[in-house]
């Protein structure tokens, strides 16, 4: 099988409810970062801003990721992660469709990946609200 060269060709290769959600966390990164350009980084979807890559995403057989594209972004939210019930390392959140990451932890996910690469904090106006969509709950969500 060849490297799908964009997100929509990468969420077209998801099964439904993985692309529901990935492609609701793609809209809320979006939004959360709109001068972000998006590219495919370790060939999974990924957000470069500032010339760095700040985040991606991916589908796996039992599970969706959150990549900060850092092993210290992670760390520092450790305990709410555990709190919420998300495995992690310190490069990888994995997330459920069914329990899908909040929308508010990724902006929080996002500004210190920002921060971590002296690129700022998000705007005011763009952090949080919402979660990914899921099969229990379609009207809930980014989308």
């Amino acid at each position: 099988m060849t490297q799908p060269m964009s997100h929509d060709a990468y969420l077209a290769e998801r099964p439904p409810d993985q692309r529901a959600c990935l492609g609701a966390l793609r809209a809320g990164i979006v939004r959360l970062l709109p001068r972000a350009e998006e590219v495919m980084s370790y060939a999974m979807p990924g957000f470069r801003l500032g010339g760095k890559v700040v985040a991606g995403y991916a589908g796996h057989a039992r599970n969706c990721g959150f990549y900060p594209h850092s092993g210290r972004v992670i760390p520092a939210f450790s305990e709410e992660l555990d709190r919420l019930g998300f495995r992690h390392s310190a490069g990888a959140i994995s997330f459920t469709p069914e329990h899908p990451l909040p929308e508010d932890l990724v902006a929080r996910l996002l500004a210190a990946r920002l921060a971590e690469v002296g690129l700022g904090p998000l705007p005011r106006d763009l952090e949080g609200g919402g979660d990914c969509p899921s099969p229990r709950n379609p009207a809930q969500g980014l989308a």
